[in-house]
């Protein structure tokens, strides 16, 4: 199925969770906040979030500095 990632079309297995999204985009372990469908969803629900066709996500990584 088909789903948009920071404005580029993603293809993903259908059933896949954004925890399996982020370890698909070798994001796993970086400080990231992920917007689904103009809506946050907390770091803790993303093993139970499962995307669907046409999904629009929005990935933003934390960079640090001074």
């Amino acid at each position: 199925m088909q789903i948009v990632v920071n404005g580029e079309s993603t293809a993903v297995s259908e059933g896949t969770t954004l925890t399996e999204l982020v370890g698909g985009l070798q994001l796993a372990g970086q400080r990231l906040a992920i917007e689904l469908n103009g809506d946050i969803v907390p770091r803790s629900r993303w093993p139970e979030v499962r995307l669907n066709n046409g999904d629009r996500a929005e990935i933003v990584r934390a960079i640090g500095g001074g």
